[in-house]
């Protein structure tokens, strides 16, 4: 299970918005790389996939958005909170992750001790 903030869901509608998508979703996804070992990836998708684990976010206003997260990337992404804020240097989805045992200053990579 995850969480989406009320802020985060309202950036979502508002890109979706800006970029004239009406019937896509919000995919998170986790690949390799960055400088601790695992990027968390964020895009608009149309295609659900069979392993896709969909979770249903609705705002205090009403509002929804559906995000999917397949199968491999949900393992390290369960009770993921996920947040959208505003400082000086504009605003950005923040990630926290209590699976992640190391986190980098960009915000977007993380590591996780292996079992």
């Amino acid at each position: 299970m995850i969480q989406v903030s009320e802020s985060a869901i309202e950036e979502i509608i508002r890109l979706k918005t800006k970029q004239s998508i009406t019937d896509a979703f919000l995919r998170l996804k986790v690949a390799a790389g960055g400088c601790s070992g695992f990027l968390y990836l964020t895009q608009f998708d149309q295609t659900l996939q069979p392993d896709d684990y969909v979770h249903n976010c609705v705002g205090s206003k009403g509002q929804g958005v559906k995000v999917a997260i397949d199968a491999q990337s949900l393992t390290h992404l369960n009770s993921l909170s996920l947040d959208f804020a505003e400082d000086l240097m504009g605003g950005s989805f923040r990630f926290h992750n209590p699976q992640a045992t190391k986190t980098c200053g960009c915000g977007v990579s993380f590591g996780v001790t292996e079992r």
